[in-house]
């Protein structure tokens, strides 16, 4: 999906013209938020599963992975690295397509498949774990997502997920307000997020219980410095640094005592 940016207006001396915005774009100038999101979350997401499969004693080259709001399929291709037998799925058809071509020229055996998430083209119990990113605070048919998931998954495999807890900060500042509504710092295309998608852990783990899942964990990440992660989205819009250059920035660290605030 592309979406038309945001009216810039001419200038002059110095000042930069705002940037591009699109989403599963092929087109390079582009700043798209998907994948800054994709690449700045990669380290922690992969950290957070391969610490479930060493607690469930799980041997990665034995189990099925999928991936759905895969994107450009850098996850996808993170946890084929660990050793899973991945596939992954998602809306787009330009993400899938350049999430394919990334895996022919990284040699890896992934399937990509081109599905919303409420309607996945997959047979039951097909799959040992599956990861959901990019997806709970997107779709706004929660329960049909979870259904699936359900239906995919075998039921004694493990759904991981992600997604943006509804608090005051995400709600204002970053999610709503610093990423797609403020000049300076805006990522994403306006309406991406809103504040109805965004879902404290309570009520998804109601919802999960709804279709046979049992939320056991729930564990915040955060940038070490919240100041970096600003400092790497003016520098990405700016064009001074590349999409892969966020992620070490930024630094994203798992937090699994911290305020769900």
């Amino acid at each position: 999906m592309s979406l038309a940016p945001h009216p810039t207006t001419a200038t002059w001396g110095n000042v930069a013209t705002a940037p591009l915005i699109e989403i599963d774009t092929p087109n390079a100038d582009a700043v798209d938020g998907r994948q800054l999101r994709a690449v700045a979350f990669q380290a922690v997401r992969l950290e957070y599963v391969a610490g479930i499969l060493r607690r469930r004693r799980l041997e990665p080259s034995r189990l099925r992975a999928l991936v759905v709001g895969s994107g450009r399929g850098d996850l996808a291709r993170g946890l084929a690295g660990l050793g899973l037998h991945v596939t992954a799925v998602d809306p787009s058809p330009v993400a899938t397509g350049l999430a394919a071509a990334a895996s022919e020229r990284a040699g890896l055996p992934i399937t990509h498949e081109t599905a919303p998430s409420e309607s996945l083209p997959l047979p039951d119990a097909a799959f040992d774990l599956a990861y959901y990113a990019d997806t709970f605070e997107i779709t706004g048919r929660l329960d049909q997502v979870l259904a699936e998931a359900a239906r995919v998954v075998r039921r004694d495999g493990v759904v991981f997920y992600d997604t943006v807890n509804r608090t005051l900060p995400a709600r204002l500042t970053s999610y709503l307000v610093a990423f797609q509504a403020l000049p300076m710092t805006r990522i994403m295309p306006r309406g991406r997020y809103a504040a109805a998608r965004l879902r404290p852990p309570a009520q998804l783990a109601a919802l999960m219980a709804a279709y046979g899942l049992r939320n056991e964990d729930v564990c915040g990440f955060k940038p070490k410095d919240p100041r970096d992660l600003l400092k790497a989205v003016l520098a990405r819009r700016r064009g001074r640094i590349g999409d892969h250059e966020v992620a070490p920035l930024v630094d994203f660290v798992l937090d699994p005592a911290g305020s769900r605030w």
